[in-house]
């Protein structure tokens, strides 16, 4: 289910996840979705990320909700310029 609330200019602006997956590999793999459930099961059927498919079965490690695709892909951006141990600091925030 999407969730829809309004920004200050009272239009209605889409929730967001901004998440963190764990490979089996132990490396870690950041994006964003609308529907987290949706997009995990996705990776793991191989229909995801190139970078994902080798490197199967992933887990959510981290999520965090953001109102608006935009604020999302900044969020993701920032967590992508990460060092592995801020990542891996930040997942452990998430447990």
């Amino acid at each position: 289910m999407q969730v829809k609330e309004k920004t200050a200019s009272g239009k209605n602006a889409e929730q967001w996840t901004v998440y963190i997956l764990r490979c089996k590999d132990s490396t870690l793999y950041t994006g964003i979705t609308k529907d987290l459930e949706r997009r995990v099961k996705q990776h793991n059927d191989g229909k995801g990320s190139k970078y994902i498919q080798s490197r199967r079965p992933v887990t959510v490690v981290y999520k965090e909700k953001k109102i608006g695709r935009a604020n999302a892909l900044v969020r993701e951006a920032e967590i992508k310029h990460y060092s592995k141990e801020k990542k891996e600091q930040l997942v452990s925030t998430f447990h």
